[in-house]
């Protein structure tokens, strides 16, 4: 279970910066796949709640560990 938390924690933080930057300067689609659960014209505020959503399940993935 903490494997498993941990690596989403990982893609929601890495692809939630990587949607923040792309609205912000535009042209950089790293984790491309996470703008298909954006809705349109809420991106910045969808890319805001996954990081939060990752650094939630990093968390709860490390209380987990102890």
């Amino acid at each position: 279970m903490k494997n498993v938390l941990g690596f989403a924690s990982f893609v929601l933080i890495i692809g939630g910066l990587a949607g923040l930057v792309h609205e912000w300067i535009g042209g950089f689609r790293l984790f491309g796949f996470l703008r298909y659960v954006t809705p349109e014209g809420y991106e910045v505020y969808a890319n805001v709640v996954f990081v939060v959503l990752g650094v939630a399940a990093g968390a709860l993935a490390e209380a987990k560990s102890r």
